[in-house]
């Protein structure tokens, strides 16, 4: 087993406080990568005490599942002897009501596009399971209790014109 730390500062440099009105905005420090800014999003506190170009706890969440998908992908992929040229996702967090009327991330869509090198591409069936795989393999997504859904496409670079197919819209 493995411990992975995170250290999180905020201060309150002399805001009022206890009317709410405060910034937001604090430090996340990790050992090996640096600092991040962080804020809470103004989509949950009003904008005028939320750092713009900070990070917030939801795309964090988002980003940490997204970036767990794609290494276990990578390593699946490579181990099957398929080499992958480029891989970019837009994933999208959904911020929505429970049914008890909570707050909570309701589903996490993952939108993987990976390019192959043709002459080490798998076909759209291999790589739908490349994906299933690297999700059941992903400890992030097995740890959270929101929808994960999948919704990759690939494509393989024939020089100047790349051949794009879909697959795989599973949870």
């Amino acid at each position: 087993m493995s411990i992975h730390h995170a250290e999180l500062h905020w201060t309150r440099n002399n805001q009022p406080f206890l009317d709410g009105r405060y910034s937001r905005g604090h430090e996340l420090r990790f050992a090996a990568s640096g600092r991040v800014i962080g804020s809470a999003s103004a989509h949950v506190v009003p904008a005028e005490y939320c750092e713009p170009n900070a990070l917030d706890p939801e795309a964090a969440f988002v980003a940490s599942l997204s970036g767990c998908h794609m290494l276990w992908f990578l390593s699946i992929a490579q181990a099957a002897g398929f080499r992958v040229d480029d891989y970019q996702d837009r994933a999208e967090g959904e911020l929505g009501k429970t049914e008890d009327g909570t707050l909570a991330m309701t589903v996490v869509t993952l939108k993987p596009h990976v390019r192959f090198d043709p002459a080490h591409a798998p076909d759209a069936s291999t790589y739908r399971r490349l994906h299933e795989r690297a999700h059941a393999e992903c400890f992030i997504a097995r740890s959270v209790r929101c929808a994960l859904r999948l919704e990759p496409t690939f494509s393989i670079d024939n020089s100047a014109e790349a051949t794009t197919q879909s697959s795989c819209g599973s949870t």
